[in-house]
């Protein structure tokens, strides 16, 4: 079967704005639903997302997640974002999984987000904010800047800042604290934290 020929898939969830919101994080595409412990952004419980988070804002790496019951306080969650300004979207609108999974190295992007749609609904929004390469590469090129190297940060022609953040898939070989240094960074410099 050729790549025109497997199923194209539009992305799930509306992209999650709080009023205010600073900085706007952006992955590429979701795991596949049966990967999901929850209905919302970075759903992977073996995805690191969440659990860096919760020790950066909260000093607790397990403060958004239940280990008795396995599954992401999403009450909390969106009540962290909402206080601190933090809106969650995804780069890819439209996909096609060329190995059937969720890692960014087989995503065909068919249609990415209208990321000036999107920046339109945010006048506060400072940065953009990418948890990996190929998220930042799709940035780049919405927005005719360079991807910045991982941990780094440039300007495009309106001043908004891109970073490129570490991906937060366990594939992604650096500890969680490591993982969570580069983050705080960035929330730091946007007052976020």
């Amino acid at each position: 079967m050729t790549a025109d020929h497997l199923p194209i898939e539009t992305h799930p969830w509306p992209p999650f704005i709080p009023e205010g919101a600073k900085v706007l994080v952006m992955g590429t595409f979701p795991p596949t639903p049966n990967r999901w412990s929850m209905d919302f952004y970075y759903p992977n419980r073996t995805n690191d997302f969440w659990f860096m988070m919760g020790l950066i804002m909260e000093g607790d790496r397990y403060a958004y997640y239940d280990t008795a019951t396995r599954t992401f306080r999403l009450d909390r969650i969106k009540q962290m974002l909402t206080d601190k300004g933090i809106a969650l979207n995804d780069t890819g609108r439209q996909i096609r999984r060329l190995k059937g999974n969720a890692s960014d190295k087989f995503l065909e992007i068919i249609r990415p987000v209208d990321l000036d749609a999107l920046l339109a609904r945010m006048p506060q929004c400072v940065a953009v904010a990418t948890t990996g390469e190929k998220a930042a590469e799709v940035v780049a090129s919405l927005t005719g800047t360079e991807a910045p190297k991982m941990g780094c940060m440039v300007r495009d022609a309106h001043g908004l800042q891109l970073w490129r953040m570490p991906s937060t898939s366990r594939a992604y070989p650096l500890a969680l604290e490591k993982k969570a240094d580069y983050y705080r960074q960035l929330f730091e410099s946007c007052n976020i934290i």
